[in-house]
């Protein structure tokens, strides 16, 4: 199979921007197309031959049942949708014949859908070829996949080297190295039918002497929980370090077992020489709808002044350019902005990390979200009509292009009010202080634009299609600096999206009849 870069190139534009799914992330970049977590190294004395390990995410010790519980004015009809997900309880069982049955459902529930950790594990390591320079090339897959019919093989050859390009988006710029800190991040591919996968990876250098080169240990998931899959990789660099054959039996038995439910846990069997068998226990967060992303790259980039630019330039739909050095602060980042339009969703394209062969995507006119390495960013400034955000330390400027408007978008008495309530953060927050403070500043914004809306869908019968009825919706709006940003908002595609599904459902679910105040 001869692969063609302009034939890829073509293909990805095209299936980039993500099929409207109005209350599923994918996120998760989480973000998501993310993040760059801190290598945590163990150095642990010879255990017991049994020992149970405990691998929480941050801040879920203490479960909280989240910041958007507060909000019980809008939006209360899907709400529910996510309550399920978040509160982490198991059912009540009822005392009866029955219970053995109830109490099997109660331990399904433990799980998200029967679904499994990951689809498989590639590793991926930069090769010289014939010309001279380095192609990151898969060295290892697991499990093969066989039994495939010939379309099948040549879409997962798609799907790998498009893996390739993701692992390693440099493109041929790469020389043995003899010091290469470990990284962490993560992507989304979208197929032709709206199908995500997520793509989990570690970039690290192998144990050895003298100069050599890095490898890319890519994880391919259904599921976006980027924290979780950061602690997996923590085991496999750990194992790496020992030999590369100590990585499989743990992702064999990883791969078997189910993934947990929000809030709850899995327990994965492992050995290790000299610390013998282990239990290593792995939660997923409460907070699922949060669970793809961590705001504190973010704020630790950008001063809560230029998050506010960056959040107008995103809620108008713009095309917004990330610059960065690191790729985990590129895809933590990029997921973290789109976070902030809950409960609309980024309907365009959204690329976390763009790699070298695809930085003509910067020219497109449409609205994007893009990721771009520092040593890229010539090719990818020269554009009119843009932002672009520089996250890199040492920068001369944050704004190395923008529109000019981003401070005056939002209405000012509203933007203040987002500053207070993100006041509340500061330096040392943690990930669940975060994941608190900043919902709650930004939902209550949408509440006071649009919340409103659920009174201008009209239906001629209960169970009729309704019709939104954009003009009055705006009049009813007093505030003029509040009517003014509302008139750009409706206009934008994750808006339409947003009342189209709410037109099509039931009265009884589109949240009409309750009142909502400005």
């Amino acid at each position: 199979h001869v692969f063609s870069p302009i034939r890829f190139v073509r293909t990805v534009l095209l299936i980039l921007p993500r099929r409207p799914a109005l209350f599923s992330f994918f996120l998760q970049d989480s973000n998501m197309n993310g993040i760059t977590p801190s290598n945590v190294k163990r150095r642990g004395k010879k255990a017991n031959p049994r020992k149970h390990r405990s691998v929480f995410l941050p801040g879920e010790d203490q479960p909280d049942m989240g910041a958007m519980k507060r909000f019980s004015t809008l939006f209360s009809s899907f709400r529910g949708k996510i309550s399920k997900d978040r509160t982490g309880k198991e059912p009540d069982l009822p005392a009866s014949r029955e219970l053995s049955s109830v109490e099997e459902k109660a331990k399904e529930q433990r799980y998200a859908s029967g679904q499994f950790f990951f689809e498989y594990l590639v590793v991926v390591r930069p090769k010289k070829t014939k010309d001279g320079i380095y192609e990151p090339q898969i060295i290892y897959q697991f499990p093969k996949k066989d039994g495939m019919v010939r379309f099948q093989k040549e879409e997962e050859e798609k799907t790998l080297k498009a893996l390739t390009l993701f692992c390693f988006p440099e493109g041929v710029n790469w020389a043995p190295l003899t010091e290469y800190p470990s990284e962490t991040f993560s992507f989304v591919l979208t197929d032709v039918d709206g199908t995500r996968k997520n793509g989990y990876c570690r970039r690290l250098l192998p144990d050895g002497k003298g100069a050599r080169l890095p490898e890319a240990y890519c994880i391919i998931s259904n599921l976006a929980c980027f924290g979780l899959f950061s602690k997996i990789f923590d085991e496999v660099e750990q194992r790496r370090k020992i030999s590369m054959a100590m990585i499989y039996p743990f992702m064999q038995s990883l791969r078997e077992s189910a993934f947990p439910a929000p809030g709850h846990t899995v327990n994965i069997k492992s050995f290790i020489p000299e610390r013998g068998t282990e239990i290593i226990s792995l939660t997923r967060p409460t907070d699922s709808w949060l669970e793809h992303v961590d705001f504190r790259t973010l704020f630790k980039c950008l001063s809560d002044e230029e998050v506010l630019q960056v959040f107008a330039a995103t809620v108008l739909e713009r095309r917004i350019i990330f610059i960065a050095d690191e790729l985990g602060t590129l895809s933590q980042v990029i997921h973290a902005v789109a976070v902030f339009l809950y409960p609309f969703i980024w309907q365009h394209t959204l690329i976390s990390i763009v790699p070298e062969i695809l930085i003509d995507v910067v020219m497109a006119p449409t609205p994007y979200l893009l990721g771009v390495q520092k040593s890229l960013a010539d090719q990818a400034t020269d554009q009119t009509e843009l932002l672009v955000v520089d996250l890199s330390e040492g920068r001369k400027e944050t704004f190395i292009k923008s529109m000019g408007d981003e401070d005056t978008i939002l209405p000012h008495k509203l933007k203040d009010e987002i500053k207070q309530a993100l006041s509340a953060k500061n330096e040392n927050s943690s990930l669940e202080e975060l994941n608190q403070v900043v919902p709650e500043a930004f939902l209550p914004f949408f509440i006071k634009t649009v919340g409103h809306f659920s009174k201008y869908i009209v239906r001629n019968g209960k169970d009729q299609r309704g019709e939104f009825q954009r003009t009055n919706f705006c009049k009813a709006i007093e505030s003029k600096s509040t009517r003014r940003f509302v008139k750009k908002f409706v206009q934008t595609q994750m808006f339409d999206l947003f009342v189209q599904e709410m037109e099509q459902r039931p009265a009884s679910q589109d949240g009409t009849g309750e009142t909502h105040t400005l």
